[in-house]
């Protein structure tokens, strides 16, 4: 069973989450694809199902999409944004209105220095947020504090929200409507499995005939 991380990030003093240790690169990287492979087995296509359903709501009643993380979660987040609004592009058809809170420097380093880190997204929500709406939320604890504020604040405003979760799913886990869990501690796999779903649902929206 996967614990609970409640420190939010990976240290320099801090190895949990990164795997077996003391392996030589050949039996690391065999490692690693072993558990890869192990979240395939898990993975959880109902999830991935009804995200879709959510993005296409929303693409239907032009509604608007936000994605958002800290970290490596953040880079993920923007190559979402990114794919589900240019890559799923398609000739005479609606286009998905999907933009990541990860992208105005400018916006965010206001927030944190004057506000505090905790409503860096909560914040840029507040700017943008219509009832019907869709927040993505990717966070590999679940804890982030930015994360939960903007979970709740979502949520208070009627909009849907998404998490992409790991090691045990944290709070997200517990208030987000819908959730992709990756059930594991090591944070290159979590936020693997968390870039294969961006990247299966801009595909999908990408490839349909209707």
């Amino acid at each position: 069973m996967v614990e609970e991380k409640k420190q939010p990030g990976l240290a320099a003093d801090n190895y949990t989450g990164t795997g077996p240790g003391g392996l030589d690169a050949i039996a690391f990287a065999k490692w690693y694809r072993a558990a890869e492979l192990d979240q395939w087995e898990k993975f959880d296509f109902d999830a991935v199902g009804r995200i879709a359903d959510l993005l296409e709501q929303a693409e239907t009643n032009d509604q608007q999409i936000f994605v958002m993380g800290n970290g490596g979660s953040a880079a993920t987040a923007s190559h979402i944004a990114t794919d589900w609004s240019k890559t799923a592009e398609r000739a005479g058809k609606p286009l998905l209105r999907c933009s990541s809170l990860n992208d105005n420097v400018a916006f965010m380093t206001a927030i944190g220095n004057d506000l505090g880190y905790d409503q860096l997204f909560v914040r840029q929500l507040q700017n943008v947020l219509n009832t019907g709406d869709v927040v993505v939320l990717i966070s590999g604890s679940g804890n982030s504090p930015n994360i939960i504020e903007a979970a709740r604040y979502a949520q208070a405003q009627g909009a849907a929200v998404v998490g992409l979760t790991g090691f045990s799913g944290g709070e997200l886990h517990n208030i987000a409507d819908v959730v992709f869990h990756v059930d594991s501690d090591q944070y290159g796999v979590i936020e693997d499995m968390h870039m294969i779903v961006g990247s299966i649902l801009a595909f999908y929206l990408k490839q349909r005939k209707t």
